[in-house]
């Protein structure tokens, strides 16, 4: 079993009028960026600009990240968006001022055929990761597909996952790692995951958010360790990952949802510059 950071037979690429992006090339990384849910049009552009100003300078292919709703709220009260087709207006109008394309989750089949119109990479939650009829309806619509592995899978169990979408007729899957249940309120990640799930054949992707995330663990919602984003993507980089994904929020002490676990704006540039230095020594 090859163990050795190395470019992909079956790559996965996305070509769109804001630029053309390929993932298991091992040639650049991939990073997925943006506010974890759209607050208010403003911010989100206010993050954007900032994120494109970066990764523009230092040449990272960049995908804004930004959900439209967060149907797996732990509270009933919690702030889940301003609704679906709002959002989602929304969300097009911006990734057209940032010139930027877009990824955003569907959590019911009843969602796909509409966000497929908006978004250029569709992602599955961690939690609905083994849901056949969702998969299925997403991998139709011939989109790249971006399958969050549930907290309670091993690496290996998303073999079966992407087969799903292979055999729908879609083989552009990236699998992402974003830790594993350990114990009541407490997320681990094991990096040896990442080598398994990239073995598999597809591109693999490291969220650093949520494997920051404490589920629960502030009663009404769940909790996180923002500060340690950073070393998670540095582990991951070293490891050998097609992407980064990770949240990040101006002002994450007044974040509307997963406050948390964003990594704070400001701190973005030191950590792209890290990272992009920690990709490059795999080809020294």
């Amino acid at each position: 079993m090859a163990t050795q950071f190395q470019p992909l037979k079956n790559t996965v690429s996305l070509n769109s009028p804001f630029g053309n992006f390929t993932w298991g090339n091992c040639k650049q990384w991939v990073l997925f960026a943006g506010p974890d849910i759209i607050e208010d049009e403003g911010l989100v552009i206010e993050t954007g600009k900032e994120i494109k100003r970066v990764t523009k300078a230092l040449g990272i292919p960049w995908i804004l990240k930004c959900s439209f709703d967060k149907a797996n709220r732990q509270s009933a009260t919690s702030f889940r968006g301003p609704g679906m087709q709002a959002a989602l207006r929304g969300l097009e109008k911006i990734k057209t001022e940032l010139e930027v394309p877009l990824i955003t989750d569907v959590h019911e089949t009843i969602q796909v055929a509409d966000t497929a119109k908006v978004a250029d990479v569709l992602q599955i939650p961690a939690f609905l990761s083994r849901q056949t009829d969702l998969l299925v309806e997403v991998a139709k619509t011939g989109k790249v597909i971006h399958i969050k592995k549930g907290q309670f899978l091993a690496p290996w169990d998303m073999g079966s996952i992407a087969k799903k979408a292979v055999a729908a007729g879609n083989s552009n899957l990236l699998l992402c790692e974003r830790g594993t249940t350990f114990g009541y309120n407490r997320l681990v990640n094991d990096m040896t995951g990442l080598i398994e799930m990239r073995n598999l054949g597809f591109p693999v992707i490291m969220d650093c958010t949520h494997s920051t995330q404490l589920p629960g663990a502030m009663g009404e919602s769940s909790g996180g360790r923002a500060e340690m984003v950073w070393p998670l993507a540095r582990a991951a980089m070293g490891v050998g990952v097609d992407g980064i994904f990770l949240e990040t929020h101006p002002r994450p002490d007044q974040a509307l949802c997963d406050g948390p676990t964003s990594l704070p704006l400001k701190d973005l540039e030191k950590v792209l510059k890290n990272l992009q230095s920690i990709f490059n020594t795999h080809f020294e």
